[in-house]
């Protein structure tokens, strides 16, 4: 089964404020804003200001304050999306390595995942009335850990009921402890998560085009091929229906829904990618072109022309530039565009 990407091999992070939650992406330069993930209600996304894109954690306090923390420093800023209000703080050492970040019931809370605690602190840079606790053994295995005003939240692992969240007032004990399952919607803005939403990515040489030379004598052969190039943007429009679009975003990406699918086809195939850098390949409206193609076929002989497409479940989104001449019908195997450093 494919799941999401956990935060130890993402950027990507969660957090919450009384009334909004989050879910930013680093990677895609932007975030998702809502007021209730299970229902997928008030699906917003915005650009996240330069300064703010490089953090390693982020999270967000009751009154509306946003942390972005990179290294052992944290920024503090009142809008992602503008920078408003930013000053810089180192984080105390006690405060420093977390493995997740959030703030709930007026306090930090820094969660060490390998020790089985959390720490709990009023000041994250001089780590006031701090405390450590032990995480319920139903608490240990997140992927994602955030807060808002009176609760907390961890995304569990994927299992038989999907992508779930659970809602609880102590990381200790697991009091009041609630599942949720994430609203459709929202898949596909999960890190990893439109392989959940449109089917694992694919990379496959396809033919296009067979040669046949039945004669008993050498031809040569000398035509136009027709090959698709580019990305098929109607294909994937779909995934941002329910989603309002900030016009900031738009124009930065040039289309949020192909940023979403090369960073689906970076990860590894553990979570529905392909490990494949497609950066340098065309991510304009697919459109045909024409390639002259000169051949000598020898008597009785097949040549193949294939080309190289990217995709998610049996769909093809990605029509790569990659055209290879064979003389047998049975496709290459190879991925001949570069691998992506995960």
């Amino acid at each position: 089964m494919v799941k999401i990407v956990p935060k130890s091999k993402s950027k990507a992070d969660f957090c919450g404020v009384d009334k909004y939650y989050y879910i930013v992406r680093p990677d895609l330069t932007c975030y998702m804003r809502s007021t209730n993930f299970n229902r997928g209600e008030d699906l917003e996304i915005f650009s996240l200001h330069p300064s703010c894109r490089n953090g390693d954690h982020y999270l967000a306090h009751e009154d509306d304050l946003f942390y972005i923390i990179q290294s052992n420093y944290y920024r503090r800023v009142t809008n992602m999306n503008t920078d408003e209000g930013a000053v810089v703080y180192t984080l105390h050492p006690n405060c420093q390595g977390g493995d997740h970040y959030l703030s709930a019931f007026g306090y930090f809370y820094i969660i060490f995942q390998n020790r089985g605690v959390y720490r709990r602190t009023k000041n994250m840079n001089k780590d006031e009335e701090s405390e450590e606790f032990t995480l319920h053994p139903e608490n240990k295995n997140g992927l994602y850990y955030f807060g808002v005003k009176n609760y907390y939240y961890l995304i569990k692992p994927d299992d038989k009921w999907g992508i779930q969240y659970t809602r609880c007032t102590n990381f200790n004990t697991n009091e009041n402890a609630e599942n949720f399952s994430f609203h459709p919607s929202i898949y596909s803005f999960l890190p990893g998560g439109l392989a959940i939403a449109k089917g694992p990515s694919f990379g496959e040489w396809v033919c296009i085009k067979t040669i046949g030379n039945d004669s008993q004598t050498p031809i040569e052969w000398k035509n136009r091929v027709t090959k698709k190039v580019g990305y098929e943007k109607e294909a994937m429009h779909s995934i941002e229906h329910n989603w309002k679009v900030s016009t900031t975003v738009s124009a930065e990406t040039g289309g949020l829904s192909a940023l979403v699918a090369k960073a689906q086809i970076s990860v590894t195939a553990e979570y529905g990618g392909c490990s494949t850098n497609t950066e340098k390949e065309n991510w304009n409206e697919a459109t045909e072109v024409e390639e002259t193609v000169t051949l000598t076929l020898k008597p009785k002989q097949k040549i193949f022309i294939y080309v190289y497409q990217m995709g998610f479940g049996k769909d093809p989104v990605l029509h790569c530039r990659d055209m290879r001449i064979l003389d047998t019908a049975t496709p290459p195997t190879d991925n001949p565009l570069p691998p992506a450093v995960n």
